[in-house]
């Protein structure tokens, strides 16, 4: 992806930038072209032109896309990973990203998860850093100030919050068997003693035949 002076580009895990110069340097005997950024903090980043896809480096967002942020900030579908080592390696790859897509899903993670625990040192910093690269990427394409746009972004994660708790179904308890059918008292008896009866005793009659031919 090619830029030009004057790009307004996001630095994956550091926010935006400008583009203020496009020079070759020539580093341990190696000449290359390299992007020359003017970070938000006024630090300066050199990116080399030919590592672009490498570390990330995209053009902001723009109008459409921001109220796309915002129904994904919102939606309720939030990943409630519980091994710690799993959740922070995930992520710690979608902040490398340098989506923003990505950053919002760590936001809506670790937010949901603070709200029932504390969080570790470095997970309450890369949730500090994900609200922050949200919200410095918003402000800048919408050209409101930071206060407003925090208020809004904060407003998508309650309404996320919200509709999770609403899809969250609760199962019913398994029917009990059915009882098994009540027999009159009387009825019982019948057949009991139906059972217990002898057979009828079955005289043959071909003996007597046999013995009256014989005589």
């Amino acid at each position: 992806m090619a830029f030009e002076i004057g790009d307004k580009v996001i630095y994956p895990n550091h926010g935006l930038g400008v583009i203020e110069r496009i020079e070759t340097k020539t580093i341990m005997g190696t000449t290359c072209g390299f992007y020359q950024l003017r970070m938000a903090s006024e630090t300066t980043v050199f990116v080399p032109v030919d590592n672009v896809d490498g570390v990330g480096l995209r053009r902001a967002i723009n109008d459409e896309e921001v109220q796309r942020l915002f129904n994904l900030l919102g939606d309720g579908k939030i990943d409630s990973h519980q091994n710690w080592k799993g959740r922070f390696k995930d992520n710690s790859d979608r902040m490398r990203t340098g989506s923003i897509y990505d950053v919002v899903e760590v936001l809506k993670s670790l937010t949901f998860l603070a709200k029932s625990k504390s969080l570790s040192f470095r997970e309450k910093r890369m949730l500090d850093r994900a609200k922050f690269l949200v919200v410095s990427e918003i402000t800048e394409v919408m050209g409101e100030k930071t206060p407003v746009v925090e208020g809004k972004v904060e407003k998508a994660l309650e309404r996320s919050f919200a509709a999770k708790a609403k899809a969250v179904v609760v199962k019913p308890k398994p029917a009990a068997p059915p009882a098994p059918p009540v027999v009159p008292v009387k009825a019982a008896a019948k057949a009991v003693a139906a059972v217990a009866a002898p057979a009828p005793r079955v005289t043959s009659k071909v003996a007597p035949r046999r013995a009256a031919r014989a005589s």
